[in-house]
C-alpha cells in the first residue's frame, strides 16, 4: 500500500495487553496498524494469511492488507479500519455476536488448518500458574473433570472489546489467541466477561443464546468452564492491571459464589460473602 507512504496522520487507539494500536488516516481511506511492542511476539506472517483466508470466507474480520516488522524488529500487521468496539448492547446484537462466534466455530477448511496453531491448554492460557498454588490445585480439580478439546477452530478472546461496529456491520478483531481448541472454553470466557463487564441480565441472556445454538453443552459442562474461566481471570487480574472496580469484584465474587466447583477461599478482597 504505497499511499500510506504518503501524507497521512496517525491516531492513537485503545492499546491492548500485548500490543499498540493506531490508527492511519490517509486521503484514500483509514486503516489500523497492530504494533506487538510489549511481551507477546507472535507469528503475524501466519495471522496475516489466515485473516486473508478467513475475509475471502465470509467470516466476519478486518481486510490485511501487508505485515513485517518495525525499525525495533516488533511484529506488526496492518489491516482496515472497522469502527469502534461496541459501546450499547441490545438483544438483537448479542444474538449476532452469538452466531458471528458459531460461525467461527464452525469454520472447517482443511487445506486452512496449517494456518492454525495448536498450544497446551493450561500452558497457554495459564502463563505462570506455578507461582499462584491456589488457583493451580483449583485448576487440576476441574481438569480431572473434564478432558480438554483441540478440535475445532476458536478465538481465544472472544469479547465486546474485539467485536467493531461501524454503520450497523460487526466485525471481529484480534486473533492473535487464534487456535485449534475447545469450543465449551471459548463460549465459557466470552459469556464470563459479559457478565463480569457488562452484567449479569445480559449475561444470562448471552449464555441461552449459546445453548439454544450449540447442542449437547451440558449444565456440568458450562459450569465447570465457567470456573476455569473465572480462574483465568483472577490469575490475569494478579499479573496486569484488569479493571477492578468494586462492581467488577462484586460481580467476580457473585459467580465464585454460585458455582458449585469454585471454593469462596477464592473471594476476592472479602468483597461479598456467602449467607
Amino acid at each position: 500500500m504505497t499511499h500510506i507512504k504518503n501524507r497521512h496522520e496517525l491516531f492513537s487507539l485503545n492499546p491492548g495487553l500485548e500490543a499498540e494500536v493506531v490508527k492511519v488516516e490517509t486521503e484514500h481511506g483509514a486503516y489500523v496498524l497492530k504494533i506487538w511492542n510489549k511481551d507477546s511476539k507472535p507469528d503475524v506472517g501466519k495471522q496475516y494469511h489466515l485473516l486473508s483466508e478467513l475475509y475471502t470466507k465470509g467470516i466476519r474480520v478486518s481486510k490485511p492488507y501487508g505485515w513485517g516488522t518495525d525499525m525495533n524488529q516488533n511484529p506488526v500487521l496492518l489491516t482496515s479500519y472497522d469502527g469502534v468496539p461496541i459501546s450499547k448492547l441490545d438483544k438483537s446484537k448479542l444474538k449476532k455476536i452469538v452466531q458471528m462466534l458459531v460461525q467461527v466455530h464452525n469454520y472447517h477448511e482443511n487445506r486452512d488448518m496449517a494456518l492454525i496453531p495448536k498450544y497446551d491448554f493450561v500452558a497457554y492460557f495459564f502463563p505462570r500458574l506455578e507461582q499462584h498454588h491456589d488457583l493451580k490445585n483449583s485448576l487440576v480439580k476441574l481438569l480431572d473433570r473434564i478432558e480438554i478439546r483441540q478440535d475445532r477452530f476458536i478465538h481465544g478472546d472472544y469479547n465486546l472489546g474485539n467485536i467493531l461496529e461501524h454503520q450497523d456491520k460487526l466485525t471481529v478483531i484480534d486473533w492473535t489467541n487464534g487456535q485449534l481448541g475447545d469450543i465449551r472454553y471459548d463460549i465459557a470466557w466470552s459469556v464470563f466477561l459479559v457478565r463480569v463487564y457488562v452484567g449479569e441480565r445480559y449475561g444470562r441472556m448471552y449464555a441461552s443464546e449459546f445453548r439454544a445454538l450449540i447442542p449437547g453443552f451440558s449444565l456440568e459442562d458450562a459450569e465447570i468452564f465457567e470456573a476455569v474461566a473465572c480462574l483465568r481471570w483472577i490469575l490475569l487480574s494478579r499479573m496486569s492491571d484488569l479493571s477492578q472496580g468494586s462492581s467488577i469484584l462484586k460481580r467476580v465474587n457473585e459467580i465464585i459464589l454460585s458455582n458449585p466447583w469454585l471454593d469462596e477461599e477464592l473471594i476476592l478482597k472479602g468483597k461479598s460473602r456467602r449467607l
